[in-house]
């Protein structure tokens, strides 16, 4: 019986021992390594609010194809289109990332630069220059509310996630409205 209670210990104490090696092993955090910053209010709520404006863009780039009159025009809206998927999938990742549920506060609103969905459904039943000139002012007003959005994110926002992202689109904001200038 003490054998065996004997032999049970070593082992008990040599998996202990190994664990700890392992555990040892493992990557550690470091002092010179800053935790990522904590998502403040500005920080949920412009990713909260740009996924639907973009969502919602995407509503009527998707109608261009179809019902765009000027061929530079609907190669614009393809571009566009493009980068608002890219910029969704970064939205909604940082949005996982700051821990809030996808609640969706901001369904069914229609704020400055939202395209709303009585311009979707108006967008459906024209083409041509009328299609053009609604995605024109429509795309417009998005990029510029897009950028101020993306200004009071860089400056009020704690994630540095966020803020980078809020500086990428808001660059990218800003090249479409010059490219879009150029086709119009």
């Amino acid at each position: 019986m003490q054998l065996c209670r004997n032999v049970l210990t070593r082992r008990t104490a040599a998996a202990l021992l190994l664990g700890l090696a392992v555990a040892g092993c493992t990557p550690q955090p470091t002092a010179d390594r800053p935790a990522p910053a904590a998502f403040n209010d500005t920080d949920t709520a412009w990713i909260q609010l740009m996924i639907p404006m973009n969502e919602r863009a995407e509503l009527l780039t998707d109608l261009a194809p179809a019902h765009a009159g000027r061929p530079a025009l609907a190669g614009w809206v393809k571009d566009a289109g493009r980068r608002f998927e890219d910029e969704l999938v970064d939205l909604r990742k940082l949005l996982r990332l700051s821990g809030v549920p996808d609640t969706r506060p901001h369904e069914g609103h229609n704020m400055p630069g939202m395209v709303s969905l009585d311009t979707v459904r108006r967008a459906k039943a024209v083409s041509g220059e009328n299609f053009d000139r609604l995605l024109t002012e429509s795309m417009r007003a998005h990029l510029v509310q897009v950028r101020m959005l993306c200004a009071s994110e860089r400056t009020s926002g704690s994630a540095e996630q966020a803020k980078d992202l809020a500086a990428a689109i808001e660059r990218t904001a800003a090249e479409q409205i010059t490219r879009l200038d150029a086709v119009t």
